[in-house]
């Protein structure tokens, strides 16, 4: 049996419903392992996030972002995107689920085996989404972001998705997300302020920190 066919045994007898969050991404890793594919699967998104740092981690919404979108990639933040971006996204990874897409032939030898959700799971998948999504900052409402601060934060943040309400998490809670997003840019190959050359681009985390603990969520 070839690897890719290993591969796709092991995620039929996968299909049953998730209980467990962490064997699932851990099961989903060890596929990738015996898959030709799966430097190229494991690249898609970075692996910083985990299935406890899920919004209503035991919701079924959540149970369905561990189920099928581990097959393909590390675990999904749903705050990647904001709610009006996540239907169409989850509508092109379903179409890449059922094994079509822009790769041709190759989508569907990736996708052997890879379980798409049903018309009512998607439903409740991208209401999830939606739910938990990037909720953009009103700039009108902070004239500091075109100061130094806020144009750092501008300059980060703005490279992957909108920018980011500073009320969505307290003042505690900033540091270990912007730590975290470090550590997605390292990956994403972004800006991370790795020389000090003043004519690049540099990752200021002070100012940024500082800017989102001033307007976070107290409490």
């Amino acid at each position: 049996m070839t690897s890719l066919a290993a591969a796709a045994v092991a995620l039929a007898a996968y299909a049953a419903p998730v209980t467990d969050f962490d064997q699932a991404v851990k099961g989903a890793r060890m596929r990738w392992e015996t898959s030709p594919h799966g430097p190229l699967l494991e690249r898609i998104l970075p692996p910083t996030f985990e299935p406890a740092q899920l919004p209503e981690p035991r919701s079924r919404g959540a149970q369905l972002v561990v189920q099928y979108c581990v097959q393909c990639h590390n675990l999904a933040n749903p705050a990647m995107h904001n709610p009006e971006k996540w239907p169409v996204i989850v509508d092109r990874m379903v179409v890449r689920m059922n094994g079509k897409g822009n790769l041709g032939t190759l989508m569907k030898e990736m996708m052997a085996g890879v379980e798409a959700p049903s018309e009512e799971e998607e439903k409740v998948l991208v209401a999830y989404l939606r739910k938990h999504g990037q909720r953009a900052i009103d700039p009108q409402r902070y004239p500091e972001l075109e100061q130094p601060s806020g144009q750092s934060f501008k300059l980060a943040c703005g490279q992957c998705h909108v920018l980011p309400y500073p009320r969505r998490h307290t003042a505690a809670e900033w540091p270990a997300v912007v730590a975290r997003m470090e550590q997605n840019m390292a990956w994403m190959n972004r800006v991370v302020g790795t020389s000090r050359s003043p004519t690049e681009p540099q990752l200021r985390l002070d100012e940024i920190l500082g800017f989102l603990q001033k307007y976070a969520r107290k409490g």
